[in-house]
C-alpha cells in the first residue's frame, strides 16, 4: 500500500539524510518512477522534503535525520497524515504504520496529527455531476475538523439558501465531489461542499463523539443515499453469456433471481425511476428483455422512437447503406 511507502520513504530519509530515487526503489524494493512520485507526493504535502539538484544531488529531508520525527512541524506533521489518512483504512499493514508513526512524533503534535489522520477518507464512486463553478474550501474545512472548530456557512439546496453552524466531523472525496460530515442540532448530517458559499471557520471549540469513525459514518451514508436511489426495480432477461458485463455495469444495483429454462438469467435492475433504468438499459438494444414494470417498457419503447425520427436515413440513402 502506498501509505506504507510514504511512511517508509519518511524514515528512510531520516537515517540517510540526503537519497536518491534510485536508493529509494531499491530499499523499498519498486521502481525509481514510483519511488519518485512517492518522493513529489511527500514535497507537495507540504513535509520539508526538497529535491537537491547537481551532482551528488537527490532528495533531502530538511531539518535533520531524526527517527523520532521530532524534525517536523505542527504543520508539517498535520500535512503528512493529511496526506496518509485516506490511504489507511484498507489494510491492517497500513494502520499499524500509522500508529507507529504517531507514537513517533513529538507529544505536542500528536492529537492534531492523528486528528488530521481521520479528517479525510476518498470514495471513488460519483453522485451526481460536479459543480465546475468556483472551487470548495476544502482546505479551510479540513483545517476545522483537525483543530474541532465551528463552521458556518450559507447552504443551498432546490433554489433555498440557509445558514448553518456545524460542528465539522470530516470531510470525503466522491470521485473529485466533496462532502462534509458534521454535527447540527439535529444530529450528524452531510452537506455537498460545492453548495457551501462564505465558509467561515469561527473561534468556537467543535463537539466530537468520542468514538466517532468517519469510514463508518460514511459507510451509513452511502447506504442510505443507495437504498434512496435504488427506490424501483424492473425484472430483466439476459443471456447467460452476457451476465457478467450486465452486472460489472450495474454493480449492486444488479440482483440475480436465477436462471430460466431458456439459457437466460432473471435480473432486478434497480434505479430511482422507469427513465434512469430505460436509459441505462436502452444501449443493449435486442440482447435484453424487460418484463415489469409496464412503465420501464414505455420508457424504453419512447426512447427507441425518439432514436429512431432522429436517425432516421432518407429513403434514397437507404439503399446505399453496407450491410
Amino acid at each position: 500500500m502506498r501509505a506504507d511507502r510514504l511512511v517508509a520513504t519518511l524514515l528512510f530519509m531520516q537515517t540517510r539524510g540526503r537519497v536518491t530515487a534510485a536508493e529509494v526503489a531499491t530499499e523499498l524494493e519498486v521502481s525509481v518512477a514510483t519511488a519518485r512520485r512517492d518522493l513529489e507526493a511527500l514535497s507537495t504535502a507540504g513535509i520539508p522534503v526538497y529535491p537537491q539538484p547537481g551532482r551528488g544531488g537527490g532528495w533531502a529531508l530538511v531539518g535533520g535525520a531524526r527517527t523520532d520525527l521530532s524534525g517536523l512541524t505542527a504543520t508539517e506533521a498535520q500535512s503528512l497524515f493529511l496526506l496518509l489518512g485516506p490511504m489507511v483504512t484498507a489494510t491492517p499493514a497500513t494502520r499499524s504504520a500509522l500508529r507507529k508513526l504517531l507514537r513517533a512524533l513529538p507529544p505536542p503534535f500528536r492529537l492534531e496529527a492523528e486528528a488530521a489522520a481521520g479528517a479525510v477518507i476518498v470514495d471513488p464512486a460519483r453522485w451526481g455531476e460536479r459543480d465546475e463553478q468556483a472551487p470548495p474550501p476544502v482546505d479551510r474545512l479540513q483545517a476545522a475538523v483537525v483543530r474541532r472548530r465551528r463552521v458556518r456557512f450559507d447552504y443551498g439546496r432546490a433554489g433555498i439558501r440557509t445558514q448553518r453552524t456545524v460542528d465539522p466531523w470530516g470531510l470525503v472525496d466522491k470521485d473529485g465531489i466533496w462532502y462534509l460530515v458534521a454535527g447540527t442540532d439535529r444530529g450528524q448530517r452531510t452537506f455537498r461542499v460545492d453548495r457551501m458559499t462564505d465558509v467561515e471557520v469561527t473561534a468556537e471549540s467543535a463537539q466530537r463523539p468520542a468514538d466517532f469513525d468517519l469510514s463508518a459514518a460514511w459507510s451509513e451514508v452511502v447506504e442510505q443515499v443507495e437504498q434512496h436511489r435504488s427506490t424501483l426495480s424492473a425484472t430483466v432477461l439476459v443471456p447467460t453469456t452476457l451476465l457478467s458485463v450486465l452486472r460489472h455495469q450495474q454493480g449492486r444495483h444488479c440482483v440475480v433471481d436465477g436462471p430460466l429454462p431458456d439459457g437466460r438469467v432473471s435480473v432486478r435492475i434497480t434505479a430511482p425511476t422507469p427513465l434512469m433504468i430505460a436509459q441505462q438499459l436502452a444501449g443493449w438494444g435486442t440482447a435484453l428483455e424487460v418484463t415489469e414494470p409496464e412503465s420501464v417498457r414505455a420508457e424504453l419503447a419512447r426512447l427507441g422512437t425518439e432514436l429512431s425520427e432522429r436517425y432516421r436515413l432518407p429513403r434514397d440513402a437507404r439503399s446505399t447503406v453496407m450491410p
